[in-house]
């Protein structure tokens, strides 16, 4: 089984939006979540969805899986104190699904700039080298610097790529990592990569699209909406 594992259980602190939290704004009529799942819905390859969401908004959420027909959602699940918490609840959800060898997708609820084809090229990749994680290439320079902002090195940017999502694993690996994780009180990781990583995993990069940005703050909004409406005006005029 392959299992989409959507994480939506930000709240938005870096949008300063006052009402909804960032998943939920609206973009061309629909919540940005749903932009997301529904290619995960259309993806022939994915079997069920599990949803990390907040507490609060569950409810909202579910009328919005009824009012756009998104079927495939199995679960939807409360998120953690953090982000790697929240993750976690999601695999433990996706883990009462599970029928063998599974497949598990871990992506951003407002990561939305996807495609079918990065879903199954992320399946297809976990199954040849036992894990696929979504990057761009670095396009600008790299640097490092100490606590009083000093640079101490620049990297080579044709070695740097950018980690974006999904992120694909076997449920088996990333759920036992997770666990030994929580046994060796690591809990503040920023992504399931790096803690693959930390626990000597060898990781695959798959390359994705310069599109597929993170709303995250209130600019990367209007460039989804920038996207949206050239893909739009693309298929009207046939370009």
């Amino acid at each position: 089984m392959n299992i989409g594992l959507i994480f939506a259980g930000g709240s938005g602190v870096r949008m300063n939006t006052k009402g909804m939290p960032k998943q939920f704004l609206q973009m061309n009529g629909k919540a940005i979540i749903i932009h997301t799942l529904e290619y995960f819905e259309k993806c022939m390859d994915i079997d069920a969805i599990i949803v990390v969401c907040l507490k609060e908004y569950i409810g909202y959420l579910d009328n919005l899986l009824k009012i756009n027909r998104i079927s495939k959602v199995k679960k939807i699940v409360p998120g953690g104190t953090c982000g790697q918490e929240s993750i976690y609840h999601g695999l433990c959800a996706a883990e009462e699904l599970a029928e063998g060898d599974d497949i598990v997708l871990i992506h951003d609820g407002v990561r939305p700039l996807i495609s079918e084809d990065l879903l199954s090229n992320s399946i297809k990749m976990v199954k040849e080298k036992g894990n696929a994680i979504t990057v761009t290439p670095a396009t600008e320079t790299i640097i490092q610097a100490d606590e009083k902002q000093t640079i101490t090195n620049i990297i080579d940017r044709k070695s740097c790529y950018i980690a974006k999502a999904p992120q694909s694993f076997y449920l088996e690996d990333i759920l036992k990592v997770h666990r030994q994780a929580i046994k060796d009180n690591k809990t503040d990781r920023i992504d399931s990569a790096s803690l693959m990583k930390e626990y000597g995993y060898e990781l695959h990069t798959l390359e994705g699209s310069n599109e597929n940005i993170k709303i995250t703050n209130p600019s990367d909004f209007y460039i989804l909406r920038a996207i949206l409406e050239a893909r739009e005006n693309s298929q009207i005029f046939g370009l």
